[in-house]
This record gives structure tokens, C-alpha cells and sequence, in this order.
């Protein structure tokens, strides 16, 4: 095989959750180019369709919208059983959607915040893969790419469960990774740092001045980054697993570790 076409593997039919989001869209729109069968689920059922319109004008692409809430498992069930034959071989699952709620101390956050973050970066997460996962290793055939977080590695202030979530995407994507052995589906975790998207609006729910003040005065990372690395992993010959990428803007890097110093 030719060094040429051993590096052009394409998924058929690429799943992605948390489509309309900042990550979501990047990734339908270079999927969509590279010719793949879409599914798009979202909560929003006219932004989900608004996209897939959008993408199909532009790419003449085969798009299937899935609308439901991720935190409802009987909706997701649902909709995933009621997928056209023609895209329910999914072989490329991204687990996208995601969120960061609240920025405060443990001990004064909202413990709505925290049970929503639960639900949505990791409940939801498992649910989907474990739907999923079955008709890939029969088909042996797949990939499950999460999107997890520097933040699961490198804890800061006010992160606590947001960056326990993280760690816990971390960890199963591992241990997925060790329980697939000998089926030929892959497993890839992509661990993004500071991205200029929408996560520090929705975080601060809505506050629009505290969310540019994370990103000013300094060069961050875009989608199109995070879009790069995904496609790089889905696009490498089924012999190759990429497990674990972790992606920072050169302006960001690690902190010293926190010292109480008294008086």
C-alpha cells in the first residue's frame, strides 16, 4: 500500500453530539467536506436543522438531525432506534456536547450546576457510547472520539467538578481502549485548553463581559484547531489508535502549585 493511500481512510457515517455548539459545527462542516453521511443531534431543533440545511447546500451532503436533550435517556434511546438504515452503521461516534457551569468555590456552588454537569459531560456520555459501541464491534468497524478537557489533567480554582467530569472522560475513554482490545474499534481522547467558543458565556450564564475577559489580551486556540486534530484521528488508517491528544495555545501552560504561607 502506498504511503499516498494508507493516510486516506474516511468514515462512512460520523455521529455527533452537541452538533450546534462551537466544536459541533466545526466538526460537521469538515466531515461533511471530506463526503461522510452526518448525524447531527442537538436540543435545539431549529438550530439542528438550520445546520444540517446549511451543510447540505454546501457540501450536498447526507445529513440526518436528531433532536433531544441529552439528559433525557429515553429521548436519546429513541431517537438513535429510529435512525434511516442508510446512517444507523455509525462507525465514528465524537461525544461532543458538554458544558462548565459557574466558576465559584466548592463550597458556594450550585449543586444544580454540578448534578447538570454530571449528567451531560459524563451520564449522557456513557449512555451514548454504550448505544453506540455494540453494532461497532459487530461490524468491527469504529472509533469513539470524546472531547475532554486539559481541565481533567490540570485542576484550577472554581473548576471542581467541572474538571472531575473531564478526569472521568479521561479515564473511560482508557478504559475503553482495554475492554475493545481484539475488536478493531478505536478509542481516541482529544483534550483541548483554552478555545475562544461559547463555554465561558454559557458558564457564566450569560454574563458576556466576565466571558471576554477570559479571552482578551492574549492569542487563544479556535475550533478550527480543536477540527484539525479530530479529523487527523478519524482519518489515520484503522491500525492506528491515537489515544490521548492534548492541545494548548502556546500562551497558556501549567501554574505553580498553591502554598498557604502564614504570617
Amino acid at each position: 500500500m502506498s504511503y499516498e493511500n494508507r493516510y486516506s481512510y474516511i468514515p462512512q457515517t460520523v455521529l455527533i453530539t452537541g452538533a450546534t455548539g462551537d466544536f459541533g459545527q466545526a466538526f460537521a462542516e469538515r466531515f461533511a467536506a471530506l463526503g461522510c453521511r452526518l448525524v447531527l443531534a442537538g436540543r435545539n431543533e431549529r438550530k439542528v436543522k438550520t445546520l444540517a440545511s446549511n451543510l447540505e447546500s454546501s457540501f450536498n451532503s447526507k445529513i440526518h438531525s436528531c433532536v433531544f436533550d441529552m439528559k433525557d435517556k429515553a429521548g436519546m434511546k429513541a431517537a438513535l432506534d429510529a435512525l434511516p438504515a442508510e446512517f444507523a452503521a455509525v462507525d465514528l461516534l465524537i461525544n461532543n456536547a458538554g458544558l462548565g457551569l459557574g466558576l465559584e468555590p466548592a463550597y458556594e456552588c450550585s449543586l444544580e450546576d454540578w448534578e447538570t454537569m454530571i449528567s451531560v459531560n459524563n451520564t449522557a456520555m456513557v449512555q451514548m457510547t454504550r448505544f453506540i459501541l455494540p453494532g461497532m464491534v459487530e461490524r468491527r468497524r469504529g472509533h469513539v472520539i470524546n472531547i475532554g478537557s486539559t481541565a481533567g489533567s490540570y485542576p484550577y480554582p472554581g473548576g471542581n467538578v467541572y474538571c472531575a467530569t473531564k478526569a472521568f472522560v479521561k479515564q473511560f475513554s482508557l478504559s475503553l481502549r482495554a475492554d475493545l482490545t481484539g475488536t478493531k474499534v478505536r478509542v481516541s481522547n482529544i483534550e483541548p485548553g483554552m478555545i475562544e467558543t461559547q463555554f465561558s458565556r454559557v458558564r457564566f450564564k450569560g454574563d458576556d463581559e466576565k466571558a471576554r475577559k477570559v479571552y482578551e489580551n492574549t492569542d487563544n486556540l479556535h475550533t478550527e484547531d480543536v477540527a484539525e486534530a479530530v479529523v487527523w484521528c478519524a482519518t489515520l488508517p484503522p491500525v492506528f489508535n491515537v489515544n490521548r491528544i492534548e492541545i494548548m495555545p502556546t500562551t497558556q501552560s501549567f501554574g505553580p502549585l498553591a502554598v498557604e504561607r502564614f504570617d
